[in-house]
């Protein structure tokens, strides 16, 4: 079994898990193949960890089958916009951390 991190990635973790968990136990060649269609930010992000996990396997992508795809929470970065009458409001910019494990055939 090889994996692949990927860590501090500005990336919505609630948006990633949707990806995610459409790729889980996937042949990673099909995978791929999905991930490159899909208009998402998250799925070209999530598709190079699944060709960095299944580089790290050693392995053609065909023979591979991903096993688990995992996004975290990573942190949130705290930001401000200036509000009317001299006030603030905040912005929150979330991190996430996403690990992809594969296993050959």
């Amino acid at each position: 079994m090889a994996r692949a991190l990927l860590k501090f990635i500005r990336v919505s973790p609630i948006k990633s898990r949707l990806i995610a968990r459409e790729v889980q136990g996937m042949n990673a060649e099909e995978a791929l193949a999905a991930l490159e269609f899909t208009p998402n930010k998250a799925a070209k992000i999530i598709s190079k960890v699944i060709a960095s996990a299944v580089a790290n396997s050693g392995n053609e992508a065909e023979d591979c089958v991903i096993t688990s795809c995992r996004v975290d929470n990573g942190p949130v970065l705290k930001r401000f916009r200036p509000r009317a009458r001299g006030m603030a409001s905040g912005i929150r910019k979330p991190t996430a951390h996403i690990l992809v494990e594969v296993e050959g055939k």
